[in-house]
């Protein structure tokens, strides 16, 4: 009991005790997770170009993730604002997803280069949250110096209210520990350990479900496990997103139940890898396919195009400026042609079609490998 009348929840120990038991079948699930990981990296190296395709990775990421938090907007909405000045009047929604394709980016750049930490943590949530139009007490880059809660209108009637801050500085510690510590847990364990362990501590204001739910990336690419950033989970717990409260509320009960958290984070691992596979070959059946088409076209038209298609892999949505500037047309005319010639080839689709103006195009066979559209 807190002094100020709420009960505050304070972490068991962590990291649970190096002997925790696993199922014989969350062991065969991990190696299964593990060799999907190995196929995924495999593809992923494979594909041309690949920072262009892990661009919509990023995306969709962005979009699921902001969705869980209550988000309205789609992954095509962040499409169509990519080259929209952000000064702009963006609805606040994109807005959103926005600063977290910004933040995730930021991330996995700088990951390359710096230690898996909290101050990189608190990088990640800076980016995430400055200037975001969502809320105004965020504090970005800070961890919380208030008491916090989830659910209710105040602590005493929250859902949970998460570590008082003398155990959380106390909790982060033990987390950033755990993070290099060399010790005998299983890679994807330690992976979902770190995603519960992270969203029970709830250390800052605000963003705390989107900060941590990138942290399961960040780890996975800074600890070599991941070669691309091609495995995203924020789909799949948007998918099942009461499954997902629950048990990461089972998980911070006093009687913590880490082995359903782990089945349910490895069932993911397994699930969205196998989607991120897919899609990677779907991506090579695509570009095959359409690259065929503008290659048939006149040398002058079919050398344009392929310029063009290239482009549409990492921005996916445009309009006629994004045609002049990659196609290296000097008049409005002849990109209007070209665009006419990949409309014809059903390798655009006008995105507004009511509007004369100011028209926007998609790569709308791409853009549904990303949505759960598998077909080609």
């Amino acid at each position: 009991m807190q002094p100020q009348g709420f009960r505050a929840f304070v972490p068991n120990p962590f990291p649970p005790a190096q002997d925790i038991t696993l199922e014989p079948k969350l062991n065969k699930k991990h190696a299964q997770a593990m060799l999907l990981l190995g196929k995924l990296n495999g593809i992923s190296r494979l594909l041309p170009d690949h920072d262009y395709f892990l661009e919509m990775f990023v995306r969709k990421d962005a979009s699921e993730s902001s969705q869980i938090e209550g988000t309205q907007a789609s992954m095509i909405d962040a499409i169509a604002a990519a080259n929209i000045d952000r000064s702009s009047n963006l609805p606040v929604d994109v807005d959103d997803i926005l600063h977290y394709i910004d933040a995730l980016n930021y991330g996995l750049a700088r990951s390359k280069n710096f230690p898996f930490t909290l101050r990189f943590i608190c990088e990640l949530h800076n980016k995430l949250m400055t200037d975001v139009r969502s809320t105004h007490l965020a504090y970005p880059g800070e961890f919380r110096r208030t008491q916090n809660w989830i659910g209710g209108t105040r602590p005493d009637n929250a859902r949970f209210v998460p570590p008082p801050i003398e155990e959380m500085n106390r909790a982060l510690g033990d987390f950033e520990k755990f993070i290099h510590a060399d010790d005998n847990y299983l890679p994807l364990i330690k992976a979902a350990l770190l995603h519960a362990q992270f969203e029970t501590i709830h250390p800052f204001i605000d963003g705390n479900g989107r900060t941590g739910r990138m942290i399961i990336t960040m780890y996975l690419c800074n600890s070599g496990i991941l070669e691309f950033p091609a495995l995203y989970l924020s789909s799949y717990f948007k998918k099942y997103r009461d499954v997902y409260y629950e048990r990461l509320q089972s998980y911070q009960s006093e009687n913590s139940d880490v082995c359903s958290w782990l089945d349910f984070f490895l069932d993911g691992v397994i699930e969205i890898s196998k989607s991120s596979i897919n899609i990677c070959e779907k991506i090579v059946e695509l570009r095959e396919r359409d690259l065929s088409k503008v290659e048939k076209l006149g040398k002058k038209t079919a050398a344009a195009a392929v310029n063009v298609l290239k482009n549409l892999y990492r921005v996916p949505a445009i309009g006629i400026a994004e045609v002049i500037s990659w196609s290296g047309y000097a008049s409005k005319q002849s990109a209007y042609s070209l665009v006419k010639t990949l409309t014809d080839e059903r390798i655009l689709y006008q995105l507004n079609e009511n509007e004369n103006y100011g028209k926007k195009y998609i790569y709308k066979d791409y853009v549904a490998l990303f949505n759960g559209d598998s077909s080609l």
